[in-house]
Parts: C-alpha cells; structure tokens; sequence
C-alpha cells in the first residue's frame, strides 16, 4: 500500500517549494511533485532568477563601458563574452535549484519526478519520463503548478530556439542579435529586452496598449518609458500584431494600428514574444475531478480551497498578480491553514519590481486606481535629482511618489522609479501592512546620505498638505 501523506504539492515553483517546507515544519508528512529534472519551477530554472542574473551581468558591462569614465576610472572598451556571461547565468541557476533540493532533504520532504494528475479524491498519479506510473496518496493536495508563455491572442505563433523565441529562449541566446523586437511592453519585455539592448542589439517594442507597463502609476510608466528611449530602446505603441512569422533566418512582425489604420511590417534578428502568461492546469484531471476553474484559472475560496474537499490551489494558477513572492506567502498561509492555524495573505501590500536599470517598484493603488474608487487622496513626489547620495552616484534618474488618504492620512501606495527601487519599496510594504500614515513614514529618521532619503522626504512632501478636518 501506498505511503499516506498529510501533504502533497504538485509543483516545485516558490509557490510549491515554500508550500511544502512549512508544511514539513509544522510536523506535517509532505511529499512534493515535478516534472521538471530539477526543482524551483520556471522561476528558478527560467524566469526570475536567470533573467537577474542576466540584467546584472549586462549593467555591469553597460556602466564599464559608459559611466566608469566619469568617475575618474579609465579602462579600455570592455569585450563582451557572452558565453561566460552565460555560464554565470547558468552557476546562479544551479545554485538555486541545488539549495531548494538540499531543504526538501533538510526537511524530509519526499520528491517524486514526473507528472502529476489528481485522479481520485487523495489520490495523485505521477508519471515519469518513460511512461511508468506511480500512485500517490495524500489527506491533502495542493496544486502549485504555475503558469506558461500565452503567445498572442488570435495570432498563431510558432517558437523555436533562435528567431521566434519566448522568455525562455531569450535567456540562452547564442549570440547578440542585431535587432530584436519584442512583443509586448510588460515586466518581462521590458527586463529581456534591456538585457540585450545593453549588450548591442537594436530593440523595438511594440505594444497594444498606449502605455508600458500596463496598471502601473502612469506617471512612473510615461518617465520611465522616456528613461528607456534614452537608452536607445523604440516603442510602437497603441499597436496590435497580426502576425509573426520566421522567414529564413529573420523574423518579420505585422501590426497595425489599435484604433485602425495601415499595418506595417518590421524585420529583426531575433523577435521575442512577450505577451503574459497563462496558468498552466494541463494534465492536472480538474475536468474529471469537477474542480472549477474561471477564465482558465482555478477558482478557491478565502482559505484557497477548491469545491473539491482536500483540494487547494495557489500561485499563478488562481486570482491574482502572478509572481512568485505573492505564491510564497499563498503557500505558507496553506500549510498554515491545513495544519489548524490561521493562514493569511494581504493582497493590498503585495509590491510589485521591474528589475531593469533603473527598477521601477510599486505597492498599494495607483492614483488612476484611487481615482476610479472615488478615494480623496493626497500625493507628494520627491526626484532622485535632489538626493546626495543619488548626485554622487550618477543616478539620479526617477522618482518617489506617496499616495495618502485625504483624512487620515493612512498611507495607500508608494511608487518608485529609480537606482534601488526594488530594495526601497519595502520600507512602506512594512508601513502600510500595519496601517501606517505618511507622517510616520516622514518622521522616521532615515540615514544620511541614502536613497532611502528620497522615500522619507516624498513622505513629507505629502502628509505637509493640509489634510481635510
């Protein structure tokens, strides 16, 4: 008879992994599952992790070969090596998904690779590689199984591993390309497509909507979309694909005007798909198991329970922004809830990083958001241009903007566009996860000089308004 877990996750992603460790912790018997060869799902073996250590790399070589000289260091025009570059790449990945499978070790988690289907109530079935199937039986079953390049809606795309690619191609290019195009003027458009713009390739977005970064503050994504023109990057906005298609050795990308009008064609090197994601719930036997889904996502409840009893789902493939940080604090709040405690996850304080050069960082409502709700709110902005430390660092680039209810000044959200945003954003995540004002943000004393300056000073530059009595 089959060993009966207390806890099984399919998948391995932040969402799964972390799933499984706390529920471990908390004295719970816990098995993991993975297609996969290696652990960390698409985040640790091609999305977040590969693509950092990519946008590092090429900030590196970027700032070696255009800001060491204004600092007074003079070196000769650096060469690129992108194999090496690659190899760093590939060592950061192996790090990681060596790590994840030490703590299932660690924590006595037991990993079973392959496929896994839910086909009875407790019961999971996983196949592996050659065909052979093993059955599973779990009091408890999480589904973590992530999400999956969306390719464009209406539009027949066909990848390969160098002209036509998605994410996961454009992390192991074997050579700069020329010109790129990507398709889509998102988070990962944006971050691939500066990595290779940094290393020498020509890159054009196109995107359907007026805006980059779509249900971003609008004012960071209009500074920041001209921050990236200034880098040499070309947008084509307000534009829908028709078609994308290989021809050769080139590929060739049809748009068209969103509110109609001439289409047009560009030629590139290497056009990169990037468009969004979808869950991925392939194989997972939701339709034989009645599990309901929504818009191709798994519908659960507060508790992140599906209509199936024993059945729960987090991470990409229910509600919710997809990233791996809001998977996590999904999948401890899971294992803390099968285990007889009070799981939570506060969707209001789930920040948000554009990791590009500068990051771009966002927690809380938007103004257009705070608009739309009819909130009466105050704002106050403070520019890296009149921080010292920025001055000393050349970065002076961006901005800080805080967003405060007009009454009791409870701070709504923070958006940031500059040198370090990502790292910043925390201070007011913490803030505002206790409902903290923008006057106890100002009147925190902050270390001088930093750039955290320019969050204490955008803080006081907002609660210094009159407030409504």
């Amino acid at each position: 008879m089959a060993d009966l877990f207390d806890v099984l996750v399919i998948g391995s992603g932040p969402g799964g992994y972390v799933c499984a460790i706390k529920a471990a912790q908390l004295g719970l018997k816990t098995a993991i599952v993975e297609k996969m060869p290696t652990l960390g799902g698409t985040c640790l073996n091609v999305g977040c992790i590969p693509s950092k250590a990519l946008l590092h790399a090429s900030e590196m070589f970027h700032e070696a070969g255009h800001g060491f000289d204004a600092l007074g260091i003079n070196i000769n025009k650096p060469k690129l090596d992108l194999k090496k570059m690659m190899a760093h790449k590939d060592a950061t990945v192996k790090a990681n998904v060596d790590g994840v499978a030490f703590l299932m070790n660690k924590n006595k988690i037991a990993v079973f690779q392959g496929t896994g289907k839910i086909a009875a109530k407790g019961k999971v079935d996983v196949t592996d590689g050659d065909g052979k199937t093993q059955s599973l039986e779990s009091k408890n079953i999480v589904i973590a199984t992530g999400s999956e390049v969306a390719g464009i809606p209406g539009v027949d795309v066909t990848f390969d591993d160098s002209v036509v690619v998605s994410s996961d191609e454009a992390i192991a290019l074997a050579k700069v390309p020329g010109k790129m195009i990507v398709v889509g003027g998102g988070v990962i458009g944006l971050e691939l497509g500066s990595v290779w713009s940094r290393l020498g390739a020509e890159v054009t977005v196109v995107e359907y909507l007026d805006a980059i970064l779509g249900g971003m503050d609008a004012g960071v994504s209009k500074q920041f979309q001209r921050m990236l023109k200034k880098q040499g990057m070309t947008f084509k906005m307000s534009s829908k694909v028709t078609a994308v298609e290989k021809k050769g050795k080139k590929g060739f990308v049809t748009f068209e005007p969103v509110k109609g009008g001439e289409a047009q064609t560009l030629e590139a090197d290497v056009v990169l798909v990037a468009t969004g994601r979808r869950p991925y719930t392939d194989g997972l036997g939701l339709e034989e198991m009645g599990i309901e889904t929504e818009r191709g996502m798994i519908k659960t409840d507060s508790h992140w329970r599906t209509n199936v009893d024993g059945v729960y789902a987090i991470g990409d493939v229910i509600a919710g922004p997809m990233l791996a940080h809001k998977a996590e604090d999904e999948g401890v709040a899971v294992a803390e809830t099968i285990a007889g405690q009070h799981g939570h996850v506060n969707y209001g304080v789930i920040p948000g990083v554009v990791y590009t050069m500068p990051e771009v960082a966002s927690v809380g409502a938007t103004e257009e958001q705070l608009k739309a709700d009819g909130v009466d709110y105050v704002s106050g902005q403070f520019p890296f241009s009149a921080n010292g430390r920025a001055r000393a660092m050349n970065s002076t680039d961006g901005f800080v903007k805080c967003l405060a209810d007009a009454k009791t000044d409870k701070l709504l959200g923070v958006h940031i566009v500059g040198f370090g945003a990502g790292d910043m954003i925390h201070e007011a995540a913490v803030l505002m996860e206790f409902g903290g004002s923008s006057e106890d943000l100002a009147r925190t004393c902050h270390a001088h000089p930093t750039l955290s300056e320019t969050v204490k000073e955008a803080a006081l530059a907002t609660f210094a308004k009159p407030l409504h009595m």
